[in-house]
């Protein structure tokens, strides 16, 4: 069954005109197209392999445009269990032939099929199961769950081997497949909502079509809802959602029994008094699968995404699937697009950097409508920037839809961390990192924080150093750095680093000044025991010794 929205990859223009028909039926797909040779595109890469495995580990559907073989042999080194696999369907370049490669338990044969749809190529299905029966048992469609996975297979070699079977229930799916359905048949399968164990030779199908709504209060209100499943008789994998009061988004025990039945939690409002109840647990059955999006909204997500400094091989892969997953996009429009490109459908809300508690106002605001919301800062989100601002927004709120949303963290490399990298390692021992920015802390602050890292002999790197508006602090901060520190303390500035402008340069204390710093610059300055050494291309490296004090013997190879 295909979760995520699938990546559409080409090599080439001639493939553009197909990849757009097959975009057109797949929702919130994105098309992927090789820097230099293809224009128009969603999203561009420039290395083949490295993106195709990224997507696969990234658990993304994928749908390439280009030979088989090719396809298989970037993905070989990933494959190890079939269950897990992402779909992976290989096009011809001109859309001619749609072979299904890999996902054959995740629909593979299912997404092959739309696709061959949409360019009037049928699908090369060579699953036998597939091919004889119309039908695969190794995994339940959407709206089902099969209870005995594990069964599944010998299930199948005994149809293939000419077995037949009973049908119990009714699943439109089945009666239309060309399964060898016979009263007598030793085989079964059943359908049902209820709590039964399955026999030896008997698969078992739940269809997704029980409710369970839930009122917050005291008690342990999953338990309750897991004893009202068992009175009733019914299957925790026939559970289709959880739907619980808007005025109860926050409540962590309604979280919690979405959590205890592994279930998504729907959020319905006064208007809809079909699914309120007084009671703190009831329960609905539907005569077939429910389809929950009908039903109130989703609860909302806010991811705040830290994109490193700029440079897309330092995106971490969990920022890479916020940001592909997201409704809307928030941020800085320096950080925005850096963030980009992105795929149709998504909404940008781009504003002034200024603007930070404005910017986690109305991303909490969208979340809370169900959306799923990305935040973006460049570096970490947690480190002067927009992660404190979503946290001190939501600390000083009262609205349950805001509460209730869920929030994620996403880290990303620091401007310290990728300055210090290039470098060698300054930040290698005890180091602290301090903004000279006065907007929200009073500078006596500043300078009060300063004397005690400088005390401490600690490295130090310093953001905002200097701005038009402060154009006197970071000379303020150097008069205390250097009444310690030594004149040949190295320094490190990192201009960009991971953007195409990025510069590096190593200094000694006594050679910086004002002048060699703008506001997009980090400023590293060593402790008293950071070193620096010629480095063979000529420059130098810089880092800061994991011993401290004397110096152990046995440094060298």
């Amino acid at each position: 069954m295909i979760g995520r929205a699938p990546a559409i990859v080409i090599l080439g223009e001639g493939s553009l005109p197909a990849a757009r028909r097959v975009q057109a039926v797949l929702a919130g797909s994105a098309i992927h197209g090789l820097s230099g040779r293809v224009s128009g595109v969603d999203i561009s890469f420039s290395e083949f392999g490295d993106t195709v495995r990224r997507l696969f580990g990234e658990d993304v559907p994928l749908v390439v445009f280009c030979a088989a073989g090719i396809v298989i042999r970037t993905l070989a080194p990933l494959l190890n269990d079939k269950r897990g696999e992402p779909p992976v369907v290989a096009v011809a370049e001109d859309g001619s032939a749609v072979v299904p490669l890999l996902g054959g338990l995740r629909g593979v044969n299912a997404l092959a099929r739309r696709i061959g749809e949409a360019l009037g190529s049928p699908a090369a299905i060579t699953t036998t199961g597939e091919v004889r029966f119309a039908a695969t048992l190794e995994q339940a469609p959407q709206g089902y769950r099969l209870r005995n996975p594990a069964d599944s297979k010998r299930f199948m070699s005994d149809l293939l081997a000419g077995e037949k079977v009973r049908l119990a229930g009714e699943a439109p799916w089945l009666r239309d497949s060309k399964l060898p359905f016979a009263d007598d048949g030793r085989l079964s399968i059943r359908v049902t909502e209820r709590e039964i164990e399955p026999d030896r030779d008997e698969l078992v199908f739940h269809p997704l079509s029980v409710l369970i709504t839930v009122k917050a209060g005291p008690g342990d209100l999953p338990q309750r809802a897991i004893q009202a499943l068992a009175v009733q008789g019914l299957a925790r994998q026939a559970v289709a959602a959880i739907v619980a009061r808007e005025n109860d988004a926050a409540r962590p025990e309604v979280h919690a029994v979405a959590a205890a039945l592994d279930r998504p939690l729907r959020l319905v409002s006064g208007a809809e008094n079909g699914f309120l109840k007084d009671d703190p647990v009831s329960i609905q059955v539907a005569a077939g699968p429910v389809d929950i999006t009908t039903i109130g909204r989703a609860r909302g997500r806010l991811s705040v995404v830290g994109l490193g400094p700029g440079s897309p091989g330092w995106l971490a892969p969990d920022a890479r699937r916020e940001l592909s997953a997201a409704d809307d996009i928030v941020g800085y429009e320096t950080y925005v697009t850096m963030a980009g490109p992105f795929r149709a459908g998504q909404m940008i809300h781009a504003s002034d950097n200024r603007e930070e508690m404005d910017r986690a106002r109305h991303a909490l605001g969208l979340a809370a409508q169900g959306r799923a919301v990305a935040v973006v800062s460049s570096g970490d989100p947690g480190i002067f920037a927009m992660a404190a601002a979503v946290m001190e927004t939501l600390h000083g709120c009262d609205n349950p839809a805001w509460q209730g949303v869920e929030i994620m963290v996403i880290p990303g490399i620091s401007a310290a961390q990728a300055a210090a990298a290039r470098a060698g390692a300054p930040l290698g021992h005890d180091f602290c990192v301090l903004s000279l920015s006065d907007n929200l802390k009073p500078w006596e602050v500043i300078e009060q924080r300063l004397h005690h890292a400088v005390a401490a002999d600690l490295a130090i790197a310093l953001y905002n150093p200097i701005s038009r508006a402060r154009p006197w602090q970071l000379a303020k901060a150097l008069e205390i750095l250097r009444r310690v520190r030594r004149p040949e303390t190295p320094v490190v500035l990192g201009r960009d680093i991971g953007r195409p402008a990025e510069s590096l340069r190593l200094l000694r204390l006594e050679e910086l000044i004002p002048d060699h710093v703008d506001m997009r610059t980090v400023v590293i300055v060593g402790s008293s025991t950071t070193q620096r050494f010629p480095r063979a291309d000529g420059g130098d490296w810089a880092y800061t010794p994991r011993w401290y004090g004397k110096d152990p013997k046995g440094r060298g190879g």
